[in-house]
């Protein structure tokens, strides 16, 4: 789905991401984790164009996508939920959704299954964003980004700052987009999912591929079911 082909990042003299190479692969849930200020968000920000890389490549199936801004990968299929939900909070929830389906024709409809896997979004569907809590949130902030229906979901840290009974509910929901895909207009649409993480548990239940960063470099990677035998809270912990 998406690959990531030895790619370079700096802001100013600063050199942030270092030859980082990895494929995020539809069916698949890809954590990163790592410590503060690895670069972990600054990647994530190059995936979608927020930033632009120094040098290397990325191509979501099988087309470049280097050169193209934030929007453009959207419209080809990345959906993105930024740290911190950021979500329009004098807006309604049905408007914060709404947003998502910004590039859709005016008449494409809220899919559906967002209040299947969201219940709480439909029962406050005319609440504003500012007013619910922060689970509720982050909640809001993912299913803004499915509402287009994208083939990629890029999360960073969704786990941060939020009640554990929802942090359980994300996690069920991650975990289906990844084995069933989300249905829009009555198809199916297959999912890749890119998470980064700090909270190791979650992370581990989760990953289907992790990778493990230490100044803007990929110091360890593998399959999820190995995380424990290969040490990676170790790695990771503060």
């Amino acid at each position: 789905m998406l690959k990531v082909d030895n790619i370079h990042q700096a802001y100013g003299g600063s050199h942030i991401l270092r030859g980082l190479s990895f494929e995020a692969k539809l069916g698949e849930i890809t954590v990163i984790l790592g410590r503060n200020g690895v670069g972990k968000t600054t990647l994530l920000k190059s995936l979608m164009g927020v930033v632009p890389i120094k040098s290397g490549g990325l191509s979501l199936d099988g087309q470049d996508i280097a050169k193209l801004t934030s929007y453009e990968r959207v419209r080809r299929g990345i959906g993105y939920v930024p740290q911190g939900r950021e979500i329009f909070g004098r807006l309604t929830v049905e408007d914060n959704l709404r947003m998502g389906l910004a590039y859709k024709s005016g008449s494409t409809p809220i899919p559906p299954q967002l209040f299947e896997l969201f219940p709480v979004l439909k029962a406050m569907i005319n609440r504003r964003g500012g007013d619910l809590s922060g689970g509720q949130q982050q909640q809001l902030a993912i299913a803004r980004a499915l509402a287009a229906g994208p083939k990629l979901i890029v999360l960073d840290e969704p786990t941060e700052g939020i009640q554990p009974s929802i942090i359980k509910d994300i996690g069920r929901v991650l975990r289906q987009l990844a084995d069933e895909g989300l249905e829009i207009a009555g198809k199916k649409q297959r999912m890749a999912v890119i998470l980064v993480e700090q909270y190791y548990d979650f992370a581990e239940e989760l990953a289907d591929q992790y990778l493990v960063m230490e100044r803007g470099e990929f110091v360890a990677r593998g399959r999820g079911e190995d995380m424990q035998r290969d040490g990676v809270r170790e790695r990771v912990s503060i």
